[in-house]
């Protein structure tokens, strides 16, 4: 960057050190040096030339990035790949190998990454029970492509209270990541969606920065890796098929194309427009394994209610059915599993979405007794109507091979 290597910001100095890596590259990274140490090494004369500068700023570009802004030191790392015209087929095919029938979004997820850095984009989740995907590769992908911008953690460091070392990165990035508590869903779709974060480090007061993190989930737990429920559209979930030939030094041609697939990238055409704060519609990024995750997330008492509804339905070959909400709980009752009517009600109007009659009126009741058998009797109330295909859609088992 600079002949001095040496920066002054504020009354702190610090030294921009060189790291070696196993892969022969070098990471450049602020280390804090003492002012005696410089004096010692190059005289008391060679203060006066280190730059100096008000604070530390973190401004993302990758296309003309500035080390300063007003006199603030940008900690944002800035790429070192030198764009030029070439073939990028090697990449293309790995991107339409992991978000297939989305492979034009997929292009331009990463095509905003790199020219819209501060763009809030869906989390990205990338699945599969099966090994040998390209899920890790695609990571270690990512991570020759934004460098220092991108961090991997683990479920443990995402709990952490000190996130110093990933609150000015680009990507965060989670394998294996399984996410049991709801608080922790609440955090990352919190994070998804904010541009302000409170930063924190051991033995430091905690600060407000700026936050244009995205997040890249990856897991073999196909259903239940997180927490989610029925309405969420923060979320993009990918099953990844099998490579099906193996191929050595794969990662090796990926890196060797970057410096194309990155023009490519600048020089393409969005083939989505801004639709939503997260560019992409609920709809756009809907996939079957984004179904499967929310199905295997709904609770006991629904899939229970579900399955009756559907019996009975199937039974009687009706394509919807009327029921007040002890109608159901009557039902749920014949199994061992236990509810209550605040519980049935939260169901069929804020998971199930559904309104009932404004006023009371005739409808037919279904009945099961206690020899399983159903039948039906009149009944009055405000009642709700569920549809056949609703269940079948949202409850029954999908094939997503």
């Amino acid at each position: 960057m600079k002949s001095i290597p040496y920066l002054r910001v504020g009354t702190q100095y610090y030294k921009l050190v060189k790291t070696p890596s196993i892969s022969g590259h070098v990471n450049e990274s602020l280390v804090s040096w003492n002012i005696e140490t410089i004096r010692q090494d190059h005289g008391k004369s060679f203060l006066a030339k280190i730059p100096k500068y008000d604070g530390f700023t973190c401004i993302p570009d990758h296309l003309n990035f500035q080390y300063t802004h007003y006199n603030f030191y940008n900690i944002y790392s800035p790429l070192s790949h030198i764009l030029q015209e070439g073939k990028c087929q090697v990449s293309l095919k790995f991107i339409r190998h992991i978000f297939g029938d989305h492979y034009e979004l997929g292009l331009d997820y990463l095509q905003l990454l790199f020219v819209k850095p501060t763009q809030i984009l869906p989390i990205l989740c990338l699945v599969s029970r099966e090994r040998s995907t390209g899920k890790s590769t695609f990571l270690k992908w990512l991570k020759k492509i934004f460098e220092n911008n991108l961090t991997y953690l683990t479920n443990d460091n995402f709990t952490s209270q000190f996130n110093s070392d990933w609150a000015n990165k680009l990507l965060i990035c989670i394998d294996e990541v399984l996410f049991n508590k709801e608080e922790l869903t609440e955090r990352i779709k919190y994070l998804s969606t904010t541009n302000i974060n409170k930063l924190e480090a051991k033995g430091k007061d905690k600060r407000e920065v700026e936050f244009f993190g995205k997040f890249v989930l990856c897991s073999n737990n196909e259903e239940n890796f997180i927490k989610i429920d029925h309405h969420e559209t923060r979320f993009w979930v990918l099953k990844v098929p099998v490579i099906k030939k193996e191929q050595t030094a794969y990662l090796e041609k990926l890196e060797e194309e970057i410096p194309f697939f990155l023009h490519y990238l600048k020089h393409r055409k969005l083939s989505t427009s801004h639709q939503t704060r997260m560019w992409f519609s609920s709809k756009q990024i809907e996939t079957p394994a984004l179904r499967k995750l929310i199905q295997h997330n709904k609770n006991r008492i629904e899939k229970e209610l579900a399955n009756i509804l559907l019996m009975v339905m199937e039974n009687h070959d009706m394509e919807e059915i009327n029921l007040c909400p002890l109608d159901a709980l009557n039902a749920i009752g014949k199994t061992r599993l236990r509810t209550d009517l605040t519980q049935i009600r939260k169901i069929l109007k804020k998971d199930w979405n559904l309104t009932s009659q404004p006023n009371s009126h005739k409808y037919q009741k279904f009945m099961i007794w206690g020899d399983g058998s159903i039948n039906f009797i009149d009944g009055k109330g405000r009642y709700f109507t569920v549809n056949k295909m609703f269940l079948k859609e949202n409850f029954l088992e999908q094939d997503n091979s």
